[in-house]
């Protein structure tokens, strides 16, 4: 065999892993927007039937972790450290569970009406998959693209950054409007719950930063 069709086969396996990054990051764009609907939705039936379509999501994207873990144990070259692509792979998976931890909590709570805030959080939060979808779309040309790559990485840093202000504001006018306990409890940990996801969105650009500084 030539040696140019030699690498070509290395080639071939390095690439098999960008499009299901990119697909279990189509899918949190899914569940993210699911969850934007499910936070303006008062209907109880309604909201019980978009916190389904989001456990949807959910095994859907086990199904992309689990394919990624699969090829990492055959494939003889990978495109980063193979630690990093698993540490990759559950953090898209993380941030999709914990968005549907959001809409179980809602589903199951059934808190009164609807939120301003926490309807501005689940956009925030679909802001954040996007940038989460733009990064994997951009992992085959990441030698290139490091820049906006970076910048990408520093808006879900800025995400995170305003979520936490938007749960912190949200708790202090909490405890002090809310007369009812229950109600009280109800929503606290449904905004927990999505601050968390922003938290895991975060959790996802510090690896990929990490890439870029192995990369050099």
């Amino acid at each position: 065999m030539k040696l140019d069709n030699f690498l070509q086969l290395f080639v071939v396996k390095e690439k098999r892993f960008f499009p299901l990054f990119i697909q279990a990051a189509e899918n949190l764009v899914k569940a993210s927007g699911l969850l934007m609907e499910l936070a303006r939705e008062e209907n109880p039936d309604h909201r019980e039937i978009l916190s389904h379509r989001i456990k949807e999501c959910e095994t859907t994207g086990d199904t992309y972790t689990t394919r990624i873990s699969d090829e990492l144990l055959v494939a003889f070259v990978t495109p980063f450290d193979r630690d990093d692509i698993h540490e990759l792979a559950q953090d898209i998976d993380t941030v999709v569970d914990i968005i549907r931890d959001s809409a179980k909590k809602i589903a199951i709570y059934q808190p009164a009406g609807t939120d301003e805030r926490i309807t501005e959080m689940a956009g925030y939060i679909d802001q954040a998959a996007h940038a989460i979808l733009a990064i994997t779309n951009k992992f085959e040309t990441i030698r290139k693209d490091v820049s906006e790559i970076d910048k990408l990485c520093n808006e879900l840093k800025e995400i995170e950054h305003i979520v936490d202000e938007i749960y912190a504001s949200f708790l202090s006018k909490l405890f002090k409007e809310e007369k009812d306990a229950i109600e009280l409890i109800k929503k606290k940990s449904i905004v927990q719950a999505l601050e968390d996801v922003t938290d895991a969105a975060k959790d996802f650009a510090d690896t990929v930063r990490c890439i870029l500084v192995k990369m050099g």
